[in-house]
């Protein structure tokens, strides 16, 4: 082996031995490709994990075209958005679901009752975002598909129980995560673009606040990490606090909603166009029409805090609720 390797290198090295799948083993593949210097000394090593991971990707591709039965952790996304459920052994995501959706998991007292994921369409003012249930973080026969499934995952919702200490959950739930290289943004922090790393929004929300053992619990989640995460104590069973969590689980998605109105008419309510925050009258207008993208001059907004009709350029930012009418 060339000399001057990083330790970064070295990590991703030893997790592509570690690795028991063929995304696994791909995914460390291109991160060591992305770290490793290139000069004279690494060039043969470069040019054999090229081939390793060009074996790795053709292997994947030819079991994925001659697999008989589908991967259950492969779950189609749906609706607006895909929100994983993640949690420890009988924190009730089960009965999360359950409560939220219309999908009938299996619910029970003893814990890794849910073996697959099951999705599930939760309603949301005028969207539907997808809910998955997930097995237990401490299920290693679904390890390695489970957290495939939370890196495709547009955010995450973290299930604790509040009859059990809530710090301690919080810090196995975020080991596991980072062992995997799954990092959770906190409050304010930016999506970051890192090499090897993944990074995820998620909600903790404590669940069965309905009992009287979990007061204190849910004292302290809201006192020791409201400031950090979002966090929210709820009661799954006995649909305590739903309606917030259904708009705590939209404002982690960091999403917008708009809405086209064509001149002279009213505007669409019922069918919004779904936007990541930041985005720009031009983004929108791309969606709408491939050809708006050339042809836009300017756009007509409503909204909160604007003037009725309010002429706006192609990079005006928009707002959660935003009504907008293009011109071309």
């Amino acid at each position: 082996m060339p000399a001057n390797l990083p330790p970064q290198y070295k990590e991703a090295e030893e997790r592509y031995r570690q690795a028991k799948t063929a995304p696994e083993k791909i995914l460390a593949l291109e991160e060591m490709l992305a770290i490793i210097p290139h000069h004279k000394g690494t060039d043969k090593l470069i040019a054999q994990l090229r081939k390793r991971l060009s074996q790795h990707k053709e292997e994947f591709k030819r079991r994925s075209s001659t697999s008989r039965k589908a991967d259950p952790f492969v779950i189609k996304k749906e609706g607006a958005s895909q929100v994983v459920l993640v949690g420890l052994p009988n924190c009730g995501k089960s009965q999360t679901l359950a409560s939220l959706t219309n999908a009938l998991p299996m619910i029970a007292d003893y814990p890794f009752t849910t073996r697959t994921p099951l999705p599930g369409m939760m309603k949301f003012e005028n969207i539907q975002i997808q809910l998955v249930d997930t097995p237990p973080l401490m299920d290693e026969h679904a390890e390695s598909g489970l957290f495939n499934l939370i890196r495709n995952a547009d955010a995450l919702a973290i299930v604790l129980d509040l009859t059990e200490d809530c710090g301690t959950q919080i810090d196995l739930i975020l080991e596991e995560l980072n062992r995997r290289r799954i990092k959770i943004l906190k409050k304010g922090e930016e999506k970051k673009t890192e090499i090897g790393l993944i990074y995820k929004r998620a909600l903790f929300m404590g669940n069965k606040a309905d009992l009287r053992v979990a007061q204190p619990n849910c004292r302290d989640l809201l006192d020791n990490f409201a400031k950090i995460y979002p966090v929210l104590c709820i009661s799954a069973k006995e649909n305590l606090n739903l309606d917030a969590l259904r708009k705590h689980i939209f404002d982690i998605l960091d999403a917008v909603r708009a809405y086209t109105k064509a001149p002279g008419k009213t505007a669409d309510l019922q069918d919004p166009v779904i936007l990541p925050k930041g985005s720009r009258v031009l983004d929108f207008a791309s969606q709408i029409h491939k050809d708006f993208m050339e042809k836009l001059k300017y756009a007509r907004i409503w909204g909160k805090e604007k003037y009725d009709g309010q002429m706006v350029q192609r990079d005006y930012v928009l707002q959660d609720g935003d009504i907008i009418e293009l011109h071309v």
